[in-house]
């Protein structure tokens, strides 16, 4: 089978479909598949066993849109099936013009999470989607939907956004769950010695992900700083780091991009995970620090709660209550039978999130599309 796996961001970038696109190209290659990406970026990608083909993220943004479409569409007639993890309406475009079937990952609603953060919608995701919107959100909104209901099949990491795609009108029969895996197992160094590395002394919570306003990194700040004694470390760049950093909260550390190998490093070496997001869908750093063995204090939503358990492998707080998430975080530093038990249980929790089961569901349907 010949694959043109198609993603947003690609390496050194920091975010899911960045782990999770090369991951699949790779597993693909490895079971005997063709395998050829497509995807933007600053400058040309590190070489991989595979061609990865980009686009210049200098050009400008109609240019952009134009060149990704026309490239997916070139690379795409020499494939059997389209896998895009990223770009829903440009890998739309070019698998029709290519008349290739085209397989999507919806990690999230592209076209709320695009009028939230251009300002054109302030409400939540499940209300956008009956929601009376202006010009531009509802536009984006039908092309969401027609892009989606193109596709010959979608996949969901969650079953929550299952079912909010299947609410956009995709007969649900052609929407699967496919969560983000766990990473590769590798052996990580001592504790002590990643602590040491990354200048960690005292109780520490990590961070890391895109800098976003999705992300609501006040509400962790807030958090944070109502609890004595505990530093919140962040690895990511983004559109909010600026204002961030200019709010100079102290006992908060920002350490840049890291590549996924050292986010797994920092995860393991601080206490626990801090995820203050004002929406999620099945957020890869959570299952990357359980991976690790490292607990998750999250807010709960979107697909959080299906890999956080409460008082099992982290805890969980309602979104935009930093109090609330404060209290969650004492809580989990002054209790040390519960921090223990909770590190114990971490690692365990995801082992259903293997790399190989993954694999199986997502071959599978890409062979079947195929026929």
């Amino acid at each position: 089978m010949r694959v043109l796996v198609v993603s947003g961001i690609w390496p050194p970038d920091v975010g899911g479909p960045a782990s999770h696109a090369p991951e699949v190209a790779a597993g693909l290659m490895a079971r005997g598949h063709d395998v050829e990406v497509v995807t933007t970026a600053v400058s040309q990608p590190s070489s991989r066993a595979y061609p990865v083909r980009y686009v210049s993220r200098a050009l400008p943004l109609g240019v952009l849109h134009a060149a990704v479409c026309a490239l997916v569409a070139w690379r795409a007639r020499k494939a059997n099936v389209v896998y895009a993890t990223g770009m829903l309406g440009r890998s739309s475009v070019g698998a029709a013009l290519s008349r290739t079937p085209l397989v999507v990952k919806v990690a999230g609603d592209p076209a709320y999470e695009r009028s939230f953060r251009r300002g054109f919608y302030s409400g939540t995701l499940i209300d956008f989607e009956h929601a009376a919107l202006g010009t531009r959100a509802a536009a984006l909104r039908r092309w969401r939907t027609v892009a989606t209901r193109g596709a010959a099949h979608v996949f969901c990491p969650s079953e929550f956004l299952r079912s909010v795609v299947v609410s956009w009108g995709v007969p649900p029969e052609r929407v699967t769950v496919l969560p983000n895996a766990t990473p590769a197992s590798r052996e990580l160094p001592p504790r002590d010695e990643l602590r040491l590395g990354f200048g960690i002394d005292g109780p520490t919570l990590a961070f890391a992900g895109r800098l976003t306003p999705q992300k609501s990194l006040d509400d962790a700040f807030a958090a944070v700083e109502g609890v004595d004694g505990v530093t919140l470390l962040l690895a990511g760049e983004g559109e909010e780091r600026a204002r961030l950093e200019a709010l100079g909260v102290p006992r908060v550390r920002f350490l840049g991009a890291l590549a996924r190998e050292r986010v797994l490093e920092l995860f393991a070496a601080a206490d626990g995970s801090l995820l203050s997001s004002a929406w999620e869908n099945f957020p890869h750093a959570v299952v990357e620090a359980l991976s690790v063995g490292t607990p998750v204090i999250a807010t709960d939503v979107g697909g959080v709660s299906e890999i956080v358990q409460d008082g099992v492998n982290g805890l969980l707080a309602p979104p935009h209550e930093p109090e609330a998430l404060g209290a969650a975080v004492r809580r989990y530093f002054a209790d040390d039978e519960l921090r223990g038990r909770l590190r114990a249980a971490a690692a365990p929790s995801v082992e259903r999130f293997s790399p190989e089961h993954v694999l199986d569901t997502l071959e599978s349907v890409l062979e079947r599309v195929r026929r």
